[in-house]
């Protein structure tokens, strides 16, 4: 946020429409351009126009990116689902970029780059949900193959390690 920049004030209606949990908080809020607003709270991101909203977990986002010419923050999936771009209205009046970031960083538990030939990889990870559950994600770079049995073998070895590192519970991958 800027020096002299205010924050612009989260619209009452908005607010009402996040439908927090109690033990949730609206921690950065910004206007996107075509009116709606993005949201970070303490155990989701939220985009909401007042009416509808749709929200995910900080352990669904695999991360983002900040691009400050068109002021759009594209955010990537552990699933692989297509990107969402938020385009933000007034980036000097947000904070919203860097607890994006702090977020994210805060989800994650442990996690290791697994080398899968061919200068591909994947990023094995712990994370923890909204509630402190440990759970663990496989994301492979675009164009790897993950069924292919040296990289099963690669990715397995990786992920028990870092549940025997982080106390994470055993999962079917």
């Amino acid at each position: 946020m800027g020096l002299l920049s205010r924050p612009e004030k989260l619209p009452a209606g908005v607010r009402a429409a996040l439908d927090l949990d109690r033990a949730d908080r609206v921690l950065a809020h910004g206007r996107l351009h075509d009116g709606s607003w993005a949201v970070a709270t303490s155990s989701s991101l939220i985009r909401s126009d007042g009416t509808s909203t749709a929200s995910c977990a900080w352990c669904d986002v695999d991360r983002g990116s900040w691009d400050p010419e068109s002021s759009t923050l594209t955010v990537t999936w552990v699933d692989g689902h297509a990107p969402l771009l938020l385009r933000i209205a007034e980036p000097t009046k947000t904070s919203l970029m860097r607890v994006f970031r702090e977020r994210v960083q805060a989800s994650v538990v442990m996690s290791e780059t697994v080398p899968l030939g061919a200068g591909l990889t994947a990023r094995v990870a712990v994370r923890k949900d909204h509630v402190g559950n440990l759970l663990t994600q496989v994301v492979g770079d675009a164009g790897a193959d993950l069924s292919a049995p040296l990289a099963q073998a690669a990715v397995r070895s990786a992920l028990a390690r870092l549940r025997s590192a982080s106390g994470a519970p055993p999962e079917a991958w």
